[in-house]
């Protein structure tokens, strides 16, 4: 069985973030061998004055395999750890698809392209997770994190949206290395210029400081864009030019 596990609006600004929790509550998915766990993806929501957040108004959501007869044991799990460890004062929100059973995928995903641009409501989330059998749980405060933890889902389910959490280290002698070796450390999966030219494995690409790739196409994405000093090399975008993901 695959699943989506999304939670958003878990911390403060001085507690752990919530792509840390997501990444705790994959592992214990996998410690208790309940299922096996792909990298977590960030979404960004629309930032309005009208929408409380702690920084970006991003949530985080991971896919991953599960056994059917340990998703009960698994949403018992993931709703005590959010009411456990989400911070003091946070509005947490727990989304759990089952994509096995999800039939219209069309209209999660109109909900999380709609996060992006609209001020949306809670009864909004829950009258939509209700119709598709959605789990859409809050645990604590206002619990307004129920409509990022729900977006982000839909967002993941168009495999074009989403930041991959965390940098990729690649073990190198310098930081210019070649698409086959970027693509044979890591879990990335292309690498592609801003303007859509996918690049071929014997080009090479200046990383800088943070290798961050993007869910593009429904695969791990590195965007480069041409090199300043030599005609031929590339350059790793930066976290300035992703934000637009």
């Amino acid at each position: 069985m695959q699943i989506l596990v999304c939670i958003d609006d878990t911390d403060s600004i001085d507690s752990r973030g919530t792509g840390e929790l997501a990444s705790l509550l994959a592992r214990a998915l996998e410690n208790k061998g309940w299922g096996k766990s792909e990298p977590i993806t960030r979404h960004q929501m629309l930032v309005h004055p009208d929408i409380p957040y702690t920084s970006h108004n991003s949530s985080m959501c991971f896919a991953a395999q599960i056994d059917p007869e340990y998703l009960t044991a698994f949403l018992e799990f993931a709703r005590d750890f959010l009411t456990r460890e989400s911070a003091e004062g946070s509005d947490p929100g727990l989304c759990v698809v089952n994509l096995d059973e999800l039939t219209d995928p069309e209209d999660l995903i109109a909900f999380g392209l709609r996060a992006k641009k609209q001020v949306l409501t809670k009864e909004e989330a829950y009258d939509l997770a209700g119709r598709l059998h959605i789990h859409l749980s809050e645990h604590g405060g206002t619990g307004l994190g129920i409509i990022g933890s729900l977006a982000g889902t839909g967002l993941r389910m168009t495999g074009n949206d989403g930041r991959f959490r965390g940098k990729f280290k690649i073990e190198a002698d310098s930081d210019v290395v070649a698409v086959a070796e970027i693509k044979r450390q890591t879990g990335i999966h292309l690498v592609k210029s801003l303007d859509g030219r996918v690049l071929l494995d014997s080009e090479k690409v200046r990383l800088g400081e943070k290798v961050k790739a993007v869910l593009l196409e429904g695969k791990a994405t590195l965007l480069v864009l041409p090199g300043p000093e030599a005609q031929g090399l590339w350059q790793a975008c930066t976290q300035q030019h992703l934000k637009a993901y």
